[in-house]
């Protein structure tokens, strides 16, 4: 019991290292950045941000533009956008909502550089395509002892710590829902993810490709009809979102930087903008030009943050099913104080105001499909960055590392499964942390290269 207290007290001083003020500000302020630069490219773009989905191109050394978009939206839509929306509200209030709205915003354009500079920097791989932060620290700043930390920090964050807290959410709502242990949960988790990610990177585009629109679409669906059963509710919520944003509701006002960071924080660990992940995605595809798939990764931030997200955060807002806790857990809001911080019961009972009975349920099956195509996106993150890694050298070695990768995520998604949730959630912010601080300082050097592959491909559209 001592140790794990102790341990726990080491996590939660690690993650407010990596979480300081510092990475707040330079995540906003870089995306600020890239949006004046790209002149909005997340504003006057849409238009070829969704026409860049649809690129019918698909060469043997690589994946489509659509099918990396999928593998992509897969990494980014689950357990972050209901679990994590819950768990903003819970520690920011409603305000933690609009924050993960400009995290999106800005992020987007932050998306589109790091995808162009990875598709710029990409190398072959006898299983297609591969790169991201890591090629692009070597090739662009001639650094590869960068590209090897942050390889190494993916594969640690991505493989064991992330991969927990989505086997942490998806057991927890099971657990929620059914008479199901969160052993067995796991267990189950553990074998679907087997029977996918040992047919590699073509495997895994086939899977996303079909599942992540299916889940997302579906997901949307339900909120609509629940926030229009609570129609009445929705400018009472959005009135709450915006004042508690400023710290102007009375209920809020002492935790303002709770509802800033919480935000912040919430949101680039569901939309993976600047995180780099996105990046590893966009290497792997065999598009015109790289700007293409940067603009197309730049959209999968909208659909992850601005549609799913949201759907998560009006569903519990308009519902009432939260409270709201300072940073000793202790309740400044009880609307709902027998779900305590059962961060997933959050959104299950919203659903349930309308779906009786039902509503734990469906969500927690909507967790499986979240968990299960997000795992096996950190499954390709940490691969592509084993084989970056072992670039040049015997491709045994390589092979038998990804074997142990393979035993060593499974064995993640057990264990995470049964552990308690708080640190488990922590250890993953530190992972998604560390690689958002070498990631956005990176593409800052070299965000005229993404700038220019711009201006030449919106040339080329104009031209045709």
């Amino acid at each position: 019991m001592v140790s794990f207290l102790v341990m726990n007290e080491i996590v939660s001083y690690i993650n407010k290292i990596v979480w300081n003020p510092g990475l707040v500000v330079l995540l906003l302020g870089a995306g600020l950045f890239f949006s004046v630069c790209t002149r909005f490219v997340q504003v006057r773009c849409i238009g070829l941000m969704v026409h860049s989905l649809f690129s019918k191109k698909r060469g043997s050394d690589g994946i489509s533009s659509f099918e990396a978009f999928c593998i992509a939206l897969s990494g980014r839509v689950g357990t972050g956008n209901i679990v994590g929306v819950a768990t903003a509200i819970a520690f920011g209030g409603p305000g933690a909502v609009f924050w993960m709205w400009i995290v999106a915003f800005f992020g987007a354009s932050t998306a589109f550089v790091e995808s162009t500079l990875s598709q710029m920097y990409k190398f072959r791989h006898s299983s297609g395509y591969r790169g991201g932060p890591f090629s692009i620290f070597e090739q662009g700043l001639g650094q590869r002892w960068l590209g090897i930390v942050f390889a190494v920090i993916t594969i640690i964050a991505c493989a064991v710590c992330l991969t927990m807290v989505q086997s942490n959410g998806a057991s927890s709502t099971m657990h929620n829902a059914f008479p199901v242990s969160t052993l067995t949960s796991g267990i189950i988790m553990a074998v679907l993810l087997g029977v996918v990610i040992v047919g590699g990177v073509k495997r895994i585009a086939k899977v996303a490709s079909i599942v992540t629109p299916f889940m997302a679409l579906g997901y949307i669906a339900l909120a609509i009809v629940v926030v229009a059963y609570h129609i009445g509710d929705v400018p009472a919520v959005f009135r709450s979102i915006f004042t508690n944003a400023f710290g102007i509701n009375p209920v809020c006002g002492g935790i303002i930087g709770s509802t800033i960071a919480m935000g912040v924080k919430r949101g680039i660990f569901s939309n993976e903008a600047g995180q780099g992940t996105g990046a590893m995605v966009s290497a792997a595809a065999d598009v015109d030009a790289p700007a293409q798939q940067g603009l197309a990764q730049s959209f999968s931030v909208y659909v992850d943050t601005l549609f799913v997200c949201t759907a998560t955060a009006l569903m519990i807002l308009t519902s009432g099913t939260y409270n709201i806790l300072d940073a000793d857990g202790n309740m400044l809001l009880a609307n709902a104080p027998e779900l305590g911080n059962n961060y997933a019961a959050f959104t299950q009972n919203a659903v349930d105001t309308v779906f009786a009975g039902f509503g734990s349920q469906f969500v927690s099956i909507a967790m499986i499909f979240f968990v299960y195509s997000t795992i096996m996106a950190y499954y390709f993150y940490s691969e592509s960055s084993i084989i970056y890694l072992f670039r040049g050298k015997n491709p045994k070695h390589e092979k038998l590392v990804i074997r142990i990768l393979q035993a060593v995520m499974l064995a993640a998604v057990i264990y995470g499964a049964v552990r308690e949730a708080d640190v488990v959630w922590q250890l993953g912010d530190i992972g998604v942390g560390l690689m958002a601080w070498f990631t956005v300082i990176g593409i800052i050097l070299l965000y005229r290269k993404a700038i220019r592959a711009l201006k030449e491909y919106e040339d080329n559209i104009t031209e045709k």
